[in-house]
Parts: C-alpha cells; sequence; structure tokens
C-alpha cells in the first residue's frame, strides 16, 4: 500500500480517537489493510481493470462520521401529516411543474418507452433529490470501505462498491470523482450500484450512463427501474377515503387485500360520502394507526359524553392502496413514502 494512502488515513484517524473507541473499539489498520487486499482479490476475479482497482484503493480514507451515520439510522417518527406536509409541499409541487416545462421531450420518451407518466417520474425525482438539488457529500470509495470495514453489513457494501468499479470501468470514469450519500445512493433518483448495473439506461445516447450528472440518463433509468417492477400506467396508486369511527385499526397496515366492494361493505367510502368505486380490485388500506389511536384515547364516546358538545370518536382518513403502491414499496419499503410518492404525483399531473 502507498504511504500516500496510510498517510491520509492516519490523519484523518488522528481528528477523531474518542470516535473509534467508542463505536467499534481502536481502530485496526491491520484489518483495513486485509480488507482492501480483499477487495482487490474479489475484483480482479470479477475481471475490473487494474486501472480501476488502482484508482479505487490509491487514497482511500475512513470516515467516522458514516459509521455514526448507520448506527444512528432510527428517526423520529413524523405523523402522516407532518411527513406529508414535509414531503409534499407547495415548493417541491412548483418546482416540479417547472421541471415538467423544462423536460417536455425527455419526460415524453421516458413514457412512450416505458410506460411511466411524467407525474409519477417527476415524483420519484422531488422525493429523492429535490430535482437534483441535493448533492454528493462523501466520495463512494470512502464510504463505502468505511462501511466495509465496520462490518455490520459488509457482505451488502463490498457488493456496492465491486459494482461501483465496474460502472466506473464501462464508462471509463475515475471513480474517486463519483460521489453520493453516506449509504452509497447517488444521482438524481439516489440508486445505489447494484440497481444501477441492473437498471441503468443510457438515455441521452452518449455511449455512456451517467446518472449523476444527465437528467436524461437518470430519467430513463427511473423509468426501466419501475417498468420492471411492473408499473401500470392504467392504474392509479392509492386513494384517499373516510372510514367509521370504530373500524378495525388492525387491518390498516396495507398488508390485508381485498377487493373493493369487499371494503364498500367495511363502510370504506370516498371523502365527501360517495361510494368507491366498484371493480374487483384488490387494494388495502394505510392509515396513521398511531394517531387514531391517540384520537381514540382522547375523544369521548356517547356512552360516557357528559357534555353535549363533546365530539364522539372521529372518523378515520385512511388512503386505499392500489397495485402501483406495493410496486413503489420494493423500491423503498415505506408506507409514509409510497403515500407521499401517491400525493406528489398526483399535484404534478
Amino acid at each position: 500500500m502507498k504511504v500516500m494512502s496510510k498517510l491520509r488515513l492516519l490523519t484523518a484517524l488522528a481528528f477523531i480517537p474518542t470516535m473509534a473507541n467508542a463505536t467499534t473499539g481502536a481502530f485496526d489498520i491491520d484489518r483495513w489493510y486485509s480488507m482492501m487486499e480483499n477487495v482487490r482479490a474479489r475484483a480482479t476475479s470479477e475481471n475490473i481493470s487494474e486501472e480501476t482497482i488502482k484508482q479505487t484503493l490509491r487514497s482511500p480514507a475512513f470516515i467516522p462520521s458514516i459509521v455514526k451515520s448507520d448506527k444512528n439510522q432510527a428517526e423520529f417518527k413524523l405523523t402522516l401529516d407532518d411527513y406529508l406536509a414535509r414531503t409534499v409541499s407547495d415548493k417541491r409541487i412548483i418546482q416540479g411543474k417547472k421541471m415538467r416545462a423544462k423536460y417536455p421531450t425527455m419526460l415524453g420518451r421516458v413514457e412512450s418507452k416505458y410506460g411511466l407518466p411524467p407525474h409519477v417520474i417527476l415524483a420519484f425525482w422531488g422525493m429523492e433529490s429535490n430535482y437534483g438539488e441535493v448533492k454528493a457529500r462523501h466520495k463512494l470509495v470512502d464510504a463505502f470501505l468505511t462501511l466495509i470495514y465496520d462490518g455490520r453489513r459488509e457482505t451488502f457494501f463490498t457488493n456496492q462498491l465491486i459494482a461501483l468499479m465496474k460502472v466506473a470501468d464501462k464508462n471509463k470514469q475515475d471513480i474517486n470523482a463519483i460521489g453520493g450519500s453516506w449509504a452509497g445512493a447517488m444521482g438524481h433518483f439516489q440508486f445505489i450500484p447494484t440497481t444501477l448495473t441492473q437498471y441503468g439506461v443510457d438515455g441521452n445516447s452518449d455511449g455512456r450512463i451517467d446518472i449523476i450528472n444527465s437528467v436524461g440518463d437518470a430519467m430513463f433509468s427511473a423509468g426501466n427501474y419501475l417498468n420492471k417492477l411492473g408499473w401500470n400506467k392504467n392504474e392509479r396508486i392509492a386513494r384517499r377515503v373516510v372510514l367509521p369511527a370504530d373500524f378495525d385499526i388492525g387491518m390498516l397496515d396495507g398488508k390485508t387485500k381485498l377487493t373493493l366492494p369487499q371494503w364498500a361493505a367495511f363502510g370504506v367510502t370516498n371523502p365527501d360520502g360517495s361510494p368507491i368505486p366498484s371493480n374487483d380490485m384488490l387494494a388495502g388500506l394505510v392509515a396513521d394507526i398511531t394517531a387514531i389511536q391517540s384520537a381514540r384515547d382522547n375523544a369521548t364516546t356517547p356512552e360516557n359524553a357528559i357534555d353535549a358538545d363533546i365530539a364522539p370518536m372521529p372518523v378515520i382518513n385512511a388512503y386505499l392502496t392500489y397495485p402501483n403502491f406495493y410496486r413503489i414499496k420494493k423500491w423503498n419499503n415505506s408506507n409514509w413514502y409510497a403515500i407521499a410518492i401517491s400525493e406528489l404525483a398526483d399535484q404534478l399531473k
């Protein structure tokens, strides 16, 4: 290993001895170099060029803040209403409409080839990178080597690094110039390298796939990915509905699938009280169960109401979730995220 690599690593570590000891014990430099040799061996066995291998291992750095982020991913849980207020903001909607006006031809080509309507692609773009405004914070080589060394998901992040090396090889890129999030997501739609290698598309026909600097490549890659997940452009994602106040909240996690007539028989209606559609499409129901339970705890039922002005248990606001909703969850396994995509897409039609 080059002396410069050691100096860079040791310089980085000199500023964070407490962090290293507090999280994974004293930094094991022998493990670090053994890990890099394993990466070299794996890359060589998968026919990655010697130039890309040299670039990858030329001057790596251990980044303690990445380890900290990986160990503290649990965030304060927002209510669904608060989450939607943050993600489906007026500013994001306005910017999405501007992007639709700026890229009508590109969006039309994506729809023609992959069956993804412009408002859906725009919704994912807005959610993932705020239409490209989110900038890369880390050199991905450093991020992946740090996470491999940490060991919590060593195999996963090794696979990501190897995939990134293949991407750099194929596109003749300097791998050290590729940046992304601490967890390895990159570009306008925040693909991880293995997703990029499987679904990446050259959208601008320049012979390279660059989802970081090319909006066309990014849009085509996202359209290809969602198409392969089975996206049906003739179906909506979710529908706002209301439920009776005493509805069984155990059925509101999206896992129970019934036909629309079956849900109607449980009292599910449109927000204005009109009937929901009557076709036999299967759908789930998703709502903020914690918020509903809290509202119930604070409400008064007719049996124990003393003051007639005290409100009874409120009706429940929820979402009927159609097959496209569950395709979104293969992209990001979060009910809140999928609902936000649905709401933002509806605003961008």
